[in-house]
């Protein structure tokens, strides 16, 4: 495999003709000509990234099939240019073979799209793409000898399988992000299969090679999902932040000047034109390194690596503010015509505030800088609109820093959330908010979720830049909640958050409560029955049991307060503890496991009944003393307790019993 290391925030890369004009200057044309000879290179497997990312359902035999379709239609192009099948557009050429496949479209539900047309069929397959992978099956894990086995055998297949299967469980990652992921995939397994401890070796080397997916991963969603939701305005901000910040030593009017190839490379990108997104990539990295000394002095051996290295190189470095710029930019608060300059170009002097703000505060985050440049708009307007304009904005630094301070306590709360709580509790606290929040989200959906705010924490917490590291990360986790898809609905007030404004959307989900529209299933769908499998399972996945147990008894009575929940996750560990240790663990779990036929349709409490409220931590199982079989029982619920209604009109409470010779109280069940 040839020059894998490509990065950049690239969606989706073809090879074949070029909708953009050619460029003409020595350096561009050599850029050019490198770039695409590494997309032709690669065709088979940009080919199974972007085929299972489409069609994540496809099996690997119908996406290996493609792309051994595709690479013959390389080839044939190759040869001869002046085919007609080589003037279509890439992603064009790429749909259409998909679309030809033989009962593929039909048998994956997606036949729709390749009755669309051009744009529509593109935004078609890009929008088919599903976020949440519960429906794939689990990730194949091969013993390390017959992984080194495979690899030896055929690498170019090892590889292959490799990357559709990460492909088609992250289906918004960037394909030169994925083509990096198999090069360090690669690299391991030649370093692995040396070692004599194959297992540690590959279990070591895996974990930066995860890190590093899902940190491309969130920010690429992340920025992609605020461009089709709030469009380039937001998408021109986020860069100039980031920019600004990252080389403050630039020029505004070079600053504007990237930002025109930052988006139109985002248009691309974005929206799933591959041949414009990498070719926007290149023309944005040709731009940085043909102007580094008025943009940084660190870019230097960046730019003297190969197209693939550089953009990499690029993105990770950072230059020092500098010794002469001062902390406060008076121009924007303590100067006499703010409004009429703000009149002349509104966008252009928004654009310019937020420029110089961010090269002066290297320790805010980017979404803070956002906020900062809100507030500073929406006040502006009203004070020039004021009697007194000047008096009026020459008050802005306080309302920068009111601001500033709110956010920083959001993040000092959540950090002592990490000081006070261990991980794993710190781990169940966000399982628990992110359920009452948005309960309708997958189980799945939800315990990555808590996850990605632990690592955040973990992360950021005791770094001397505490502030700026974690707003950045949860702004990440905040944007994997709400997607990609400008369509993607959840419940109104998450959709809300989402929507209405990408500055403020982390105060606004700040203060959310459990949603009020959800309605909890009626029926414990097996929650509450356990099997001897809990005791086979190695640590990490009885971990992720307890974790989806936790998450989904929150979708089952998201009334129950934290602590509540806390002691219920205890009790279901106890009783694993306890079964596993049994004789007989399967008869243990049968006994101690509240059944399913406790959970019944509601029916309506006999007007002779009188109720008798049991704590939910008390539920428990009755038999009858003469044929041993469990009778229905309705529940009535209120947030601390359910109403246990008999078929014969009995109404139990634990160690408590209505008159009754018929039945008699087995056991508690302490389930929570």
């Amino acid at each position: 495999m040839k020059q894998l290391k490509l990065t950049g925030f690239v969606i989706f890369l073809f090879f074949l003709t070029e909708c953009l004009s050619l460029p003409t200057k020595p350096q561009d044309v050599d850029d050019f000509n490198i770039t695409q000879k590494f997309i032709e290179d690669n065709v088979g497997y940009i080919t199974i990234i972007t085929f299972a990312q489409y069609v994540q359902e496809a099996s690997f035999e119908e996406v290996e099939m493609l792309a051994k379709n595709m690479t013959e239609y390389r080839d044939q192009c190759l040869a001869n240019r002046t085919l007609p099948q080589c003037s279509k557009l890439p992603n064009e050429a790429l749909q259409e073979a998909i679309c030809a496949m033989e009962g593929v479209p039909q048998k994956h539900n997606f036949s729709h799209c390749c009755n669309k047309g051009g744009f529509e069929r593109r935004l078609c397959f890009f929008f088919n793409k599903k976020a949440d992978v519960g429906f794939l099956p689990p990730l194949p894990t091969l013993d390390p000898e017959v992984k080194c086995q495979a690899y030896k055998n055929n690498s170019e297949s090892f590889l292959s399988n490799y990357i559709y299967e990460v492909s088609r469980r992250n289906p918004f990652v960037f394909t030169p992000t994925l083509l990096t992921v198999m090069g360090r995939i690669e690299e391991m397994a030649k370093t692995c299969c040396e070692e004599q401890d194959k297992a540690n070796c590959f279990r070591i080397k895996a974990v930066p090679i995860i890190q590093y997916l899902k940190a491309f991963s969130s920010f690429q969603k992340n920025v992609c999902g605020a461009y089709l939701r709030f469009g380039p305005t937001v998408l021109k901000s986020i860069y100039i932040a980031i920019l600004s910040q990252k080389f403050p030593k630039t020029e505004f009017e070079e600053l504007t000047s990237i930002l025109e190839d930052v988006s139109s490379k985002y248009d691309g990108c974005c929206e799933g034109d591959a041949v414009q997104c990498i070719r926007g990539r290149s023309k944005l990295m040709s731009h940085i390194c043909s102007k580094q000394d008025s943009i940084s002095s660190k870019i230097k051996e960046c730019c003297e690596k190969k197209i693939p290295e550089r953009g990499e190189c690029i993105i990770q470095s950072k230059d020092d503010k500098p010794k002469d710029l001062s902390l406060k930019e008076e121009k924007f608060t303590e100067n006499k015509n703010v409004c009429e300059e703000r009149n002349a170009d509104q966008d252009i002097f928004m654009a310019k505030f937020l420029y110089e703000y961010s090269r002066r505060h290297q320790e805010l985050s980017t979404p803070e800088l956002l906020r900062i440049a809100r507030v500073y708009n929406d006040l502006l307007r009203e004070c020039c609109n004021a009697e007194n304009p000047p008096d009026c904005y020459s008050t802005m630094e306080n309302k920068f820093n009111e601001t500033t301070e709110k956010s920083l306590k959001i993040v000092q709360r959540e950090c002592e959330h990490f000081q006070n709580l261990g991980k794993d509790d710190l781990k169940y606290h966000y399982f628990i908010k992110f359920t009452k929040i948005a309960p309708q989200l997958s189980t799945d959906e939800l315990t990555f979720l808590g996850e990605e705010m632990v690592t955040a924490l973990l992360t950021c917490c005791t770094l001397s830049e505490e502030f700026a590291c974690v707003d950045n990360l949860v702004d990440l986790v905040i944007g994997e909640i709400c997607g990609v898809n400008e369509n993607r609905t959840i419940n109104p007030a998450v959709d809300h958050c989402c929507k209405t404004n990408f500055a403020f959307r982390r105060h606004c989900f700040e203060v959310l409560d459990a949603d009020k529209t959800y309605v909890p299933p009626s029926a414990s769908q097996g929650l509450f029955t356990f099997h001897t499998d809990l005791c086979q399972a190695h640590n990490e996945e009885l971990q992720r049991k307890k974790d989806r147990f936790l998450v989904n008894l929150v979708k089952l009575k998201p009334e129950l307060t934290d602590e509540e929940l806390r002691s219920s996750l205890t009790e279901f560990t106890n009783l694993v503890d306890k079964c596993c240790k049994a004789e007989g663990p399967e008869a243990c779990f049968n006994e101690e496991s509240l059944t399913d036929s406790l959970w019944c349709p509601r029916t309506p409490v006999p007007v002779n009944a009188a109720p008798v409220m049991a704590p939910w931590k008390d539920l428990f199982t009755v038999s009858n003393i003469v044929s041993h079989r469990f009778f229905p029982i309705d529940t009535h619920s209120t947030p601390d307790c359910l109403t246990i209604h008999m078929h014969t009109q009995t109404l139990c409470t634990v160690g408590t019993c209505a008159h009754s010779q018929a039945h008699t109280l087995t056991h508690s069940f302490h389930s929570g």
